[in-house]
Parts: C-alpha cells; structure tokens; sequence
C-alpha cells in the first residue's frame, strides 16, 4: 500500500509539532538529571543548558510559519459543532492552535527568563530547604513571582491575573471556579475532619513510625507498582527531594520518590501516587506522541489518576487483605505482630499535620486550599513576599489547627514555585474529585472491584482507565473529559460520600 504523501497543510504542522516534542522531551531529561543525579556543582552549567534549550522550544512553538498553517487549518475545522465529540484532526489542531496563541504571547526574553529563573530557583530551594532558610530563597522567589506576573499580563485575563496562570494547568477554570470548589468542599471537610477528631476510637499511626529498611521499601513499593500496572521496561523510579513524575518520550517514563527509614508511608504512598501519572502518560496513544491526542488533558485529570491509584485503591481495605502478608514479610521486624485491620486503620488516620504529601485524604484538600490562597495573593500583590512565612502558619492555624517550627516544613517544603509553576496547586484539588467520579463510573462499567483488590487484580480498573480516560488525550478539557467518561458534572458530592463511608466505619461514627 502506498504511503500518503506528507505535504498537506496538516501533515506539515503536525511534524512540525513532533519535532518540537523532541526537543521537549530532551529539556524534560535535563530537568530529571538536575533533580536525581546531577552534581551540585554542575547547577550553573546547567542552567545554561536548560534556558538555551527552553528558548529553542518557545521559538519553534511561535513559528510565524506554523501560525499561519494552524490558522489555516482552524478555519477548515470551524464548523463542527460544541455538542460532538471533535474529529482527530479538530482535536489535534484545536490543540496545537490554543498552545500557539498562548505562547505566541510570551515575548522570547521572557520565556528565556522565566525557564532560567526556574532552573535557578529550585537548586537554590534545595539548599534553603535543607538550611532551613528563607531568607536565602527569598530573592529567587522574589525574581519567579515578577515574572510570572509579567506572564500573565502578557497572556491575558478577565477578571484576576491568577486566571491566565491556572488557564496553562487546567484550560477554561477560572480563579472564581477554583475558589467556589475549594470553598465549598473545604466548608463540607471542617465538620467530618472536627468529628473525627472528637472520636474515642484513635488507630495507632504509631505502627507506621517503626524501622522500615529502606532497600526492602524499595523492592516493595517496585513490585506494587508493577502490579497496578506501571511497566518498568518503558520506566524506572529514582530518588530526589520532592517525589515527581516526567515522560522522556513515548516509552520512557520517569518516576521518583523519597524514602524515610522511619516512615512507612512517605515513599509508598509517594510511589503509588507517581506511578498513577505514569500509567496515564503510559496510556497515552504512543503513535500521537508530541501532538495533543497523544498528551494528557490537563493536569487535574492527570491528578486523578495519580490520586485514584494512590487513596481509592492503594489505601482500600481490599487492597490491604492481599497486600498486608505481603509488607509482612519485607518488614518482619516491624510488623509481625501488626494486624491486618491494624494497619488498615493506620494508612488511613485522619491527623491535621504539616506536610502535604503526607496528608490523609480527608484534610489533604485543606493543604491545597492554602498553598491556593498564598499563592493567588501574591500573584495579585496582595501578600508581600516578606509575610509569606507568617501567612502560610496562620493559614495553617487556621484551617489545621497547626503551625510549623520550621520554614523547611513550612513555606519551603514544596518545590512548585521555585519552578514558577504557580496555578498548579489547585488541580490537586480538582484531581480528587475527578478521581471519585472516575472510580464511581468504572464501578459502574465493571462491577464492585474491591473483592479483586482483595486478590491482587488491578487489570480490569487499568484497563478501563486506558480505554476511557488515558486513550482520549486532549479530545475534550477536563470538565468535558469528565461527564464523558461519568455522565455527571464535576462535583464533590461523589468524594464526600467517599470520605465519609470510609471514615464513619474507621472512626465509628
């Protein structure tokens, strides 16, 4: 069979977009080295190397010549309708044109700064997290929040600068959306996190603060993993500060993870939470790779599949039953004379603290609620960056109940905006509701999954989210993907019932 011929006006932009990839996923790569195994005094050359190539990047991207072809190819497109599910050849242009506009209004010597201020900002947010130092990191910060400033200025927004910055994460929501979610879903946590509290029945979290060899914790969480559905030949997991996820291309994906001798759940729960991303990228039509059919959603979506793996599977009563005699036997030491219903209770205490990655599911969206308010107040310049520190305690005060001794453990802990990605946070939030309404739907489709968790079966539930979620790329936006795939708005409606379920039989309530 003759192959067709590649110069029509799509076959052009199309490649033009694959070869832009390409120089992606090699930026991608030299990000991943400078978090997991570059030498710290290689930081400056490197970011040299990082704001060349992302300047490349951008320059490809707001080609005048792929400009014209896209906009060609828009009007060609213009007459589907909202109501249909777009054609591949709609989505793949309409894609590609929304991330031409947007780029095409960042000046290069922006882009340029804004990637070196990036590479800069996170080598220095390591040694300021590891000194306990903010005052050192300030001037770093100072420098990404102008620029993302002047990004959003030179991107547009309606209402609130933040808008043009969450609109890179999470296409089409708005900051007066976010806020709505995060107010309503924070106002329905503050009673059932208060009942919880005020239960006779405490777990013993204790369990979970024993010595846990790390080389074993290593080999379980590798083998969990696998098992959901994470494929090692196409990926691998390293070490590095603050657990993330990164494709390098089609059949390379890359996972990280932190391990803590004395903490069960930091790098196992960090594990299954990272192998839910790269199952998703994992998932994606690989023969669409660099071109929006063959790229996630957004990030909410992306957090969904990252937070159903994690809590609706990996901290399930069924998933324990079958996984439980397993942990035995990595950590015999330390949970010998543990019971399986124990431990359950343990992985899943409700206890307002400090650390978002650590968080139980019920006051994690409380963690994301105030990294949400900072970071959209000092977007709009409504919180100089001096007061950070004592508004992220007295946030902290005020929704947990608690505030932190150290800017380690507080204002430096996550890594997001030394990397300026500021409108990030909230797709956290949006991703645990997706991912209720997602398992919700494939319960539907498949039938009750628990008593299979119970029996290490996790094929069917990968499966499902390959063919439902993973296979559409960028067809739809996140709330379109979503009642999709579910028949329903998104809401919170699904996890609370979620949450309280859980938590009622746990606390006996």
């Amino acid at each position: 069979m003759p192959q067709k011929p590649q110069n029509t006006t799509f076959d052009k932009a199309r490649q033009h977009a694959r070869q832009t990839a390409l120089l992606q996923s090699t930026l991608a790569l030299l990000e991943w080295d400078q978090h997991t195994k570059m030498p710290a005094q290689a930081a400056a050359y490197r970011a040299d190397q990082i704001t060349a190539l992302a300047t490349q990047v951008h320059a490809r991207r707001t080609d005048e010549q792929f400009g014209q072809w896209l906009a060609e190819l828009a009007s060609q497109t213009a007459t589907e309708t909202e109501n249909q599910p777009p054609t591949d050849t709609a989505a793949t242009v309409t894609g590609l044109k929304r991330q031409f506009d947007r780029q095409s209004k960042v000046p290069p010597e922006l882009a340029s700064a804004l990637a070196r201020s990036a590479s800069e900002g996170q080598t220095a947010w390591v040694t300021a997290r590891q000194n306990n130092d903010f005052a050192a990191f300030r001037p770093y910060l100072q420098t990404i929040v102008d620029l993302k400033r002047e990004e959003a200025a030179a991107v547009g927004f309606q209402d609130h600068p933040y808008d043009a910055l969450i609109d890179e994460y999470e296409p089409g929501m708005s900051t007066s959306q976010v806020s709505s979610v995060v107010k309503s879903l924070s106002e329905a946590l503050v009673p059932l996190v208060a009942s919880i509290a005020d239960s006779s029945h405490k777990p013993d979290a204790s369990i979970l603060r024993r010595d846990f060899p790390i080389e074993a914790q290593e080999v379980f969480a590798k083998e969990v993993s696998a098992a959901i559905g994470f494929d090692y030949q196409r990926g691998r997991l390293d070490v590095t500060a603050h657990p993330f996820c990164t494709e390098i291309g089609p059949h390379d994906c890359r996972l990280t993870t932190r391990y803590d001798r004395s903490f069960f759940n930091s790098a196992f729960f960090g594990t299954m939470h990272e192998a839910g991303h790269g199952i998703y990228e994992q998932g994606l039509p690989t023969a669409e790779y660099g071109l929006p059919l063959g790229s996630y959603c957004s990030l909410g979506i992306h957090e969904s599949q990252s937070r159903l793996w994690e809590n609706l599977v990996g901290r399930s009563r069924s998933f324990w039953e079958h996984y439980f005699p397993i942990a035995q036997q990595y950590f015999s030491q330390s949970l010998s004379d543990v019971k399986e219903s124990e431990f359950y209770e343990a992985v899943n205490c409700v206890r307002p603290s400090l650390i978002r990655v650590e968080a139980d599911e019920a006051t994690y969206n409380l963690h994301i609620a105030i990294r949400f308010e900072l970071e959209r107040d000092l977007i709009s310049d409504n919180l100089p960056l001096a007061d950070l520190p004592a508004a992220w305690n007295e946030k902290y005060q005020q929704y947990l109940g608690v505030a932190s001794e150290t800017n380690a453990d507080g204002v430096l802990q996550d890594v997001h905006w030394s990397a300026g990605l500021f409108g990030y946070f909230p797709t956290y939030l949006l991703g645990n509701l997706y991912a209720s309404q997602f398992f919700e739907a494939a319960e539907r489709d498949l039938g009750e999954l628990q008593s299979g968790f119970s029996e290490g079966h996790f094929t069917p539930l990968k499966t499902w989210l390959n063919q439902t979620v993973h296979s559409q790329g960028q067809r739809f936006d996140g709330p379109r993907l979503g009642k999709h795939v579910t028949g329903k708005e998104l809401s919170h409606d699904q996890l609370l019932a979620h949450l309280k379920s859980k938590y009622q039989a746990i606390y006996r309530l």
